[in-house]
């Protein structure tokens, strides 16, 4: 029996529709649940940036460059690719309407479109739609039972391909940058787009970089020993970042971050154009935290790091840490601090 192709196109050609996990006005993404050849997948879609020919950067008086001003002059360009105008209604000098605009695989697609596949029951959890909850996760609370999760998620096979990326070469025609030798190993990291980005609008920018140390799961294994090491990281990602897009976008304008709980427990950095808002939360307060800031931090923590800190974070219901003790955790937080319960019936809703 021949094996059915696995390129992008045929996968999403076979795709058999489920259900919708979640749909998102604010970032216009939408995570679909399906099948492909049996075995569970998602799609998430994403509504893709409106482009331009060019960035132009206009000089201002300290000598710097800001991109302000943008050329729209082909036909996909801003208003030139509006094929159908409908006028919803207007109010003296206010007008809306709802408009088609032409499209195009290279100069305007649709959406930006990812696939998992074959997705785990954990890859659906994280989709799905779900109330989140702010915990404050203490250093006991750490050791007891997050530390035991990331063990385990880090022992069965989960990061195949996280080194497949390091060292098998994959995904490397997308890899912006390389910095790796076997004498040097532990300083070693590479830089590629995150799934996050378009790889087209440079406002959009969404870059990660991934260390090839592996003694470093989260900032948990953060010490003060590693602060000179992170400072060299964050120094090299904002001198090459830039030079690599013919800098359109400087360094200053890089937000450099770090998640906890990360998606993945391989000490990973996250890289993102100040302009882009975000997608959920990913550069929210409660998942975000600024590397200079980390780095900052580490001199106030003692030689354990952020081993010793109590660490305040948002965590969704379909998370396995959720059930596997965050949730008693949070409900014993609430009573200590006074906080009443949220009674059955409020304001006549159940």
């Amino acid at each position: 029996m021949s094996q059915l192709p696995t390129d992008f196109a045929s996968l999403i050609k076979r795709f058999q529709f489920v259900s919708v996990l979640d749909s998102n006005p604010q970032t216009k993404v939408m995570s679909l649940l399906g099948t492909i050849d049996n075995k569970d997948a998602i799609i998430t879609a994403e509504k893709t940036h409106f482009l331009f020919d060019e960035t132009v950067r206009r000089p201002s008086q300290d000598g710097r460059s800001t991109p302000v001003l943008y050329n729209c002059e082909n036909e996909y360009s801003c208003i030139n690719g509006i094929q159908e105008l409908k006028e919803i209604t207007s109010n003296d000098i206010y007008y809306w309407g709802l408009s088609v605009i032409k499209q195009d695989m290279e100069s305007n697609p649709t959406a930006k479109l990812n696939l998992i596949w074959p997705a785990t029951p954990i890859h659906i959890k994280k989709y799905e739609q779900q109330n989140f909850h702010l915990v404050r996760e203490t250093p006991e609370m750490y050791k007891r039972i997050v530390q035991p999760y990331i063990e385990e998620m880090c022992n069965n096979g989960r990061l195949k391909w996280v080194n497949n990326i390091l060292y098998e070469g994959a995904e490397s025609e997308r890899v912006v940058y390389k910095d790796f030798s076997e004498e040097n190993k532990d300083d070693g990291f590479l830089i590629l787009p995150d799934m996050k980005w378009d790889g087209m609008n440079l406002d959009s920018l969404y870059l990660v970089a991934i260390v090839y140390r592996t003694d470093i799961k989260t900032i948990r294994d953060l010490r003060y020993s590693d602060r000179q090491w992170l400072i060299n990281l964050n120094n090299k990602i904002r001198s090459i970042v830039p030079g690599c897009y013919n800098y359109a976008v400087h360094p200053d304008e890089l937000r450099i971050l770090v998640h906890y709980q990360p998606s993945y427990y391989h000490f990973h950095i996250h890289i993102v154009n100040i302009k882009h808002p975000g997608l959920g939360d990913s550069i929210a307060a409660g998942k975000a935290i600024l590397l200079e800031d980390i780095i900052e931090m580490l001199n106030y923590l003692g030689p354990e790091g952020y081993m010793n800190k109590t660490i305040t974070y948002a965590i969704g219901e379909n998370h396995d840490l959720w059930k596997r003790g965050l949730e008693e955790e949070l409900t014993k937080q609430l009573e200590r601090d006074g906080i009443p319960k949220i009674p059955k019936i409020v304001n006549g809703f159940k």
